[in-house]
């Protein structure tokens, strides 16, 4: 049941209904909230909101007022359901800042795709109807999954969203109006200004930060996450396998192309010192998709990840503990589009991350989309998009004939809407759609789900890095573990067994050079995916 206010009430000191629904349901865990929020703990940041009774808003466990009584509070495990509550956002704290919630822990697969699919405006632009469609499952058992495990309902969730990214943009930024109405995913100006007083009882102008006017005309937007990340490690990563024309890696930053709806542009990521925070800027020709690209944003950095969690799971591991506590804050880099991860997963087979970075470079000179006018140092292009790659002579470019074919399939799959990688119900789901693919096997699917699919249990298990990895933790002096017992090893690591991969990589890149020989920055050895060619 919505709150209803009581209409003899004060404005300025609305004390919401006592509705339970949303509210963090257990003694143990309120507990622990209460613990959290004492300690203004960081890690907790936008794992629960904090509804005062007496004032009538919800902050984030890091707020710096004076903290009420206990009794005066209540834990929602979201954002949405404490504005379901009717509780509305602190401006102190500022919820739209928050680290992304992990609204889905603990629930299904259907609605952690429904969860990724509204971050990028998929009810912006359609209905409740249309999404439970997209999922599968008809629009009222969609209305009942988001009732038991979030306490509010989807286009609660979505208005949520739209809300915090206008906020946010209202403070961090010096758009019009209008361009943050658009950009927010509101469909009109009017709407935009009735939900900004709605929530905070003032117009959105008196939410605005004077800010000094630039000649830079790129987008800078601040994305929060749970400390701790490991940003030198996560930018190594990516420095190794950075693309010519799509990518560049400088000392600190990382930067590449982007395409949203046939439009192009460039993004860039840098660390902001002495903060939990990354700068996302963004020179795009149209702000439209500006909720789709920042929902990208923070899934190709893994930003939404929970430190605490995977912690607590692997850090008492026999084999991994030691690597947890030695580098907190590992993340499995995801990717801007999942099309584009796939195509490099299959040039990677059986040949060096430089070769295969090579084999990427020629495909992106022949059939990327240049840039014009938006070409900014050495990005030249975007990624060549489904369309193109489908019906591509792929010929000349040193790639091989069946892996050729294997691009071709991909491409059509996700041309003709079958093949959906970054949203995918499941892992199960989606490993098994790509090995019905030609020249895909166990491996290049799993790699696939775990950077695409953004699946944090995805694990190649035959992995040569993987497997010599982990005997290297073991102190094994026959080089490597085989794929059965590495896959035995791994079902402790559930349901965090991307990040395990990401641990042994990581061991695997320091070994002794000696020891690596020629495989030093090999991907893999994957005869299961060359017997299928």
């Amino acid at each position: 049941m919505r709150a209803v206010l009581r209409a003899c009430e004060p404005i300025d000191v609305v004390k919401p209904a006592r509705d339970r629904a949303g509210e963090v349901d257990s003694a143990m865990d309120a507990a622990a909230c209460e613990r959290a929020r004492q300690a203004r703990d960081a890690r907790f940041d936008g794992r629960f909101y904090i509804g005062v009774l007496t004032t009538g808003v919800y902050c984030r466990p890091i707020c710096p007022v004076r903290q009420p009584r206990r009794e005066n509070v209540r834990f929602f495990r979201s954002a949405a359901a404490a504005a379901e509550a009717g509780f509305r956002p602190c401006l102190r704290c500022r919820p739209e800042s928050s680290p992304g919630t992990p609204l889905a822990l603990g629930t299904g697969a259907t609605l952690r795709r429904a969860l990724r699919l509204i971050d990028e405006g998929a009810l912006d632009r359609g209905s409740v109807e249309g999404l439970a469609a997209r999922l599968g499952i008809g629009a009222r058992h969609l209305v009942r999954l988001f009732d038991r495990h979030l306490g509010t309902s989807p286009n609660r969730v979505a208005q949520t969203r739209r809300l915090h990214l206008a906020v946010k943009l209202l403070h961090e930024t010096d758009l019009p109006m209008t361009q943050i109405a658009h950009a927010a995913g509101f469909g009109s100006l009017r709407r935009f200004n009735e939900a900004i007083r709605g929530a905070y009882r003032r117009p959105p102008r008196s939410l605005r930060h004077r800010r000094t006017p630039g000649t830079d005309r790129s987008l800078r937007l601040q994305l929060a996450y749970r400390p701790p990340l490991d940003w030198r490690r996560l930018h190594a990563f990516l420095a190794l396998r950075a693309v010519p024309g799509i990518e560049e890696v400088d000392q600190d930053g990382y930067r590449r192309t982007i395409a949203l709806g046939g439009r192009h542009g460039v993004i860039e990521v840098r660390p902001l010192a002495n903060t939990h925070k990354l700068e996302l800027t963004v020179d795009v020709p149209d702000l439209g998709a500006l909720a789709t690209l920042v929902a990208r944003a923070r899934s190709a950095f893994d930003l939404d990840a929970d430190p605490l969690a995977i912690e607590r799971d692997l850090g008492t591991d026999p084999l991994l503990g030691r690597l947890v506590v030695a580098s907190p804050g590992l993340r499995v880099p995801g990717v801007w589009d999942g099309f584009e991860l796939a195509v490099r997963a299959v040039l990677g087979q059986l040949v060096s991350v430089l070769a295969a970075r090579t084999l990427a470079a020629r495909l992106v000179a022949r059939f990327g989309a240049p840039l014009g006018k938006r070409s900014r140092g050495g990005l030249t292009h975007a990624f060549p998009s489904p369309q193109v790659l489908a019906c591509a002579r792929l010929t000349g470019l040193g790639i091989p004939a069946a892996r050729a074919a294997a691009i071709r399939a991909i491409a059509r799959g996700v041309a003709d809407g079958q093949l959906e990688l970054a949203s995918a119900s499941d892992l199960g789901s989606l490993v098994r759609a790509l090995q019905t693919l030609p020249g895909i096997g166990p491996w290049t699917a799993q790699y696939i789900a775990m950077r695409a699919g953004g699946q944090p249990d995805a694990f190649p298990g035959g992995d040569l890095g993987l497997r010599r990895g982990a005997a290297a933790c073991l102190g094994r002096s026959d080089g490597a573990l085989t794929a059965a017992e590495l896959e035995h090893h791994a079902e402790r690591w559930r349901p965090w067994r991307a990040y395990a991969a990401m641990h042994l990589w990581a061991v695997y890149a320091e070994l002794p050079r000696r020891r690596l020989r020629a495989d030093r920055f090999r991907l893999h050895t994957a005869p299961d995916d060359r017997s299928q060619r």
